[in-house]
């Protein structure tokens, strides 16, 4: 499968998706804590504040001159949504133990170390299966807010497919009886994903993006060696997701444009759980997935220099995330410019090709949402707005008149 060159979407000026919640909806979904993901979502009180904030946050989007608009994910408790739960052959634990994970991985480790639970702990109990998508009611939703064309543009985003796998200890992803090995429960995983896509195009969905830490966190030191500790390849579990992503995309419609955004983490309150530059999985990232746009976190030197942009080939998109979603101050105009002009040159490097060629697919957004989980960032929703404006500006200076 070849990916496309800037075929919009993407779009100059970009965000991740999610986005600051309301403190009303937010308080709400405290009160809910304790209940699992699928009750949640049941929950009508909480579906008619969603709906009601849901067209004031599509509205915002719209002012603001973005195009890959989104429902702000409000319908999610935190980025991934409800993609596993409603999977038949998983199940949501409530108290896990902590035998089960990996405790090197990134955002586990500080769920450890806060004393936390790690987020939804879905686990594989039996033969996996897509049994209907938990999107297409908030995609359809968010149809109703939208013109016909802007509804091609509007994105939806997925959780990457090896999320539930990742965090568990060898041998704690599934059951052995269920599965014997890993390449049958990336089958399924695999096939489900290919069935989400199905119904998500058939729904009239052009533009995903699947939203993935755990692929920086192989840029992490610290991760790279707690599998060294427990004497199993991280290389070769690499190798497995990228085989993965690709049988997952393997029967995406053409005009079906797919994303793939990383970060190093952003939990409530602008945490984030890893560093590392790209440079470590920078040639497998690039040329192995088949993907057609990259959404990178740049906002900071936790994430490494351009100079790994140099491996982005010709055929391909990257969205630069220089804007920090973490923080209120605005960054300034003429610098964030300079820097989209420092990646470009890299990616112009890699491909041999001008500044200008290389600018001709790439685009500028905040490194995150702004919200990937329900609490939000250390932000206000005027702060976001004028982040979400910054990003715009960026984009016109450098791309004049292009959406």
């Amino acid at each position: 499968m070849s990916s496309k060159n800037h075929q919009r979407p993407p779009f100059r000026a970009e965000h991740m998706g999610s986005l600051l919640r309301p403190q009303e909806l937010s308080n709400k979904r405290v009160t809910l804590d304790g209940k699992k993901t699928v009750e949640i979502a049941q929950d009508a009180a909480l579906h008619q504040m969603e709906d009601k904030y849901i067209i004031d946050i599509v509205k915002m989007q719209l002012d603001c001159g973005l195009h890959g608009v989104t429902d702000g994910e409000f319908r999610r408790h935190q980025f991934w949504g409800s993609f596993f739960p409603n999977l038949e052959g998983f199940d949501e634990i409530l108290s896990p133990e902590w035998t089960m994970f990996r405790t090197y991985v990134p955002d586990t480790a500080a769920f450890l170390e806060a004393d936390h639970k790690p987020g939804e702990s879905i686990v594989c109990t039996g033969k996996i299966k897509h049994v209907g998508s938990a999107y297409i009611p908030e995609w359809n939703f968010l149809k109703t807010l939208l013109t016909p064309e802007q509804v091609k543009e509007a994105k939806l985003t997925l959780p990457a497919p090896e999320w539930y796998h990742l965090r568990y200890k060898k041998g704690h992803a599934y059951p052995k009886d269920v599965y014997a090995n890993d390449a049958e429960y990336f089958a399924d995983v695999a096939a489900a994903y290919r069935d989400e896509l199905r119904a998500l195009y058939d729904a009239g969905c052009r533009n995903v993006t699947i939203d993935d830490p755990n692929l920086a966190y192989f840029c992490s030191e610290k991760m790279l060696d707690g599998f060294k500790a427990d004497e199993e390849s991280s290389d070769d579990l690499l190798e497995s997701y990228i085989k993965l992503y690709n049988d997952c995309l393997s029967a995406r419609p053409e005009d079906m444009h797919v994303g793939l955004h990383l970060c190093r983490g952003n939990f409530a309150y602008s945490r984030h759980f890893s560093e590392g530059s790209y440079d470590r999985i920078a040639t497998k990232l690039f040329n192995q997935i088949n993907v057609d746009t990259y959404f990178l976190e740049y906002d900071t030197p936790r994430a490494g220099g351009f100079e790994p942009l140099k491996e982005l080939p010709a055929h391909k998109n990257v969205v630069v995330g220089v804007v920090t979603s973490k923080f209120p101050e605005l960054e300034d105009v003429d610098k964030m410019k300079e820097r989209v002009f420092q990646a470009a040159d890299m990616v112009a490097a890699g491909a041999g090709q001008t500044r200008e060629q290389a600018l001709e697919r790439m685009g500028v957004s905040p490194q995150c949402g702004f919200a990937s989980h329900h609490l939000g960032n250390s932000v206000t929703m005027k702060d976001m707005v004028s982040k979400l404006k910054l990003v715009r500006k960026i984009a016109d200076t450098i791309w004049p008149g292009e959406p």
